[in-house]
């Protein structure tokens, strides 16, 4: 491995933190080794009930708060902090607060991104808690694998549409082109970022990694899945409490995705077939 140990300074560390003081620790923890100033991690929060203790995290690690009045949803939320960020930060790192950084990957991301201007986004080895590894980096889902995942994932997840939506470059050690990389951490040119206008605020939550996969692939940049760095992932508290409504944004925001990729009036019968094959794995889930 040849990453860089020596932190970047012009790398931007970016969360969202909704109720999520409860391990925000651990995350500022393993951010503020990875970076030359603590103050080039961002916090951007989501009018948490938790603020307080928000607070006094990004206070104890050097990080930036970012207080938002509102709930913007997590694509939203790194938009507000994009706009803002100094000079001089030429590279961002999103990352979900219910991780921890493993040392050599925001340099090494840094690095790989700065090698050629179209990659126009990368993400590491995402692991679970037990060692397993996440399944990131995936296909943009065709008809029939969307909505046999849509279906049948859930209560058949060996299913081969599933299989063909995740694909197999999350069982790669070395660097691969995918189509996009699990939002929970990707690493973005900052202009790149900008000339996309970040991301697509309409998806409040999930999907919003997808559609920045398929619009960066559509403009002619790469999108890298980089095993060879990592980051662990811990799981969601603010959301376990809130599944089902978790569940239902995630389905509009599928549908949101398939309606701009397949618009217009003869793909009407289309997104119809799909709308009901998302209603039908939302009841499926309830019962």
């Amino acid at each position: 491995m040849n990453a860089k140990l020596i932190p970047p300074v012009d790398v931007a560390i970016i969360t969202v933190s909704y109720n999520s003081s409860a391990q925000l620790e651990s995350f500022l923890a393993s951010a503020a080794a990875t970076v030359a100033h603590s103050g080039h991690i961002f916090v951007a929060d989501n009018a948490s009930w938790d603020i307080a203790t928000t607070r006094i995290a990004c206070k104890k690690f050097g990080a930036s708060l970012v207080e938002l009045d509102c709930n913007l949803g997590y694509g939203g939320a790194i938009n507000k902090v994009v706009e803002q960020l100094p000079v001089g930060i030429d590279f961002i790192f999103v990352c979900n607060p219910d991780s921890v950084i493993s040392l050599e990957t925001i340099g090494y991301l840094r690095d790989l991104l700065d090698s050629d201007p179209l990659i126009g986004a990368a993400g590491p080895k995402i692991l679970n808690e037990d060692g397993s590894v996440y399944p990131s980096g995936r296909n943009i889902p065709s008809l029939r694998n969307g909505i046999g995942h849509a279906i049948f994932s859930n209560i058949w997840p060996s299913n081969p549409w599933t299989k063909r939506y995740h694909s197999k470059a999350y069982l790669q050690d070395t660097t691969v082109l995918v189509s996009w990389v699990s939002g929970s951490c990707m690493a973005f040119r900052t202009e790149t970022f900008r000339a996309l206008n970040g991301f697509d605020e309409g998806y409040f939550m999930y999907m919003e990694d997808v559609d920045m996969g398929y619009r960066l692939g559509k403009l002619g940049y790469r999108v890298l899945y980089v095993p060879e760095v990592s980051i662990t992932h811990i799981g969601g508290e603010s959301t376990k409490v809130v599944k089902k409504d978790m569940l239902k944004i995630h389905h509009d925001s599928a549908m949101r995705f398939i309606e701009n990729k397949y618009n217009g009036i003869l793909w009407a019968p289309v997104r119809g077939v799909i709308r009901i094959g998302l209603a039908t794995r939302m009841w499926l889930t309830k019962h």
